[in-house]
């Protein structure tokens, strides 16, 4: 049996050939997302997952009609992924925790919570009681101008 591309090529050159076949193909991107999402973060719902999809690949990304088919056909290529790696994918039907997660790991990557330690940390009291001092009014305009941006953003990426 021949050894697998990523088992012979340097991680750099994979991650490009991966990234190549996501740009060209939505079943492919939509999969490495699913990835993605679940390496980094836990208990996320089958709607979280769509919506999430559908922010960054667009909408109708699993199909207009078969959607659920193609969530569910994505997702079992993702448990096999993941076992493949020795993780095993589960979903948690509890109330508090709902959704699909890897066991036996924390509920966010230590990657994602040191991420989100140096966010809490860039934080700046003195904006913080600017922003309770603006009104309604601009705290909406605030709000629809970042949503602008990040459209602006999400649109040059691709």
């Amino acid at each position: 049996m021949k050894p697998l591309i990523a088992d012979v090529l340097p991680e750099k050159i994979t991650h490009a050939l991966l990234q190549d076949t996501a740009s060209r193909d939505l079943v492919s991107a939509r999969r490495q997302l699913l990835i993605r999402i679940l390496w980094f973060e836990r208990f996320i719902t089958r709607n979280q997952l769509i919506e999430r999809a559908e922010f960054e690949l667009g909408k109708n990304c699993f199909g207009a009609k078969a959607w659920e088919d193609i969530f569910y056909r994505d997702m079992r290529f993702v448990k096999e992924a993941f076992a493949q790696a020795s993780y095993s994918i589960k979903f948690s039907r509890d109330a508090n925790s709902p959704g699909y997660y890897l066991e036996n790991q924390p509920p966010l990557h230590p990657r994602m919570k040191k991420g989100i330690k140096g966010a809490l940390e860039e934080l700046d009291d003195q904006q913080i009681e600017i922003y309770k001092k603006l009104s309604p009014e601009q705290k909406f305009f605030q709000a629809v101008s970042i949503i602008n941006f990040g459209r602006k953003v999400a649109a040059e990426k691709k």
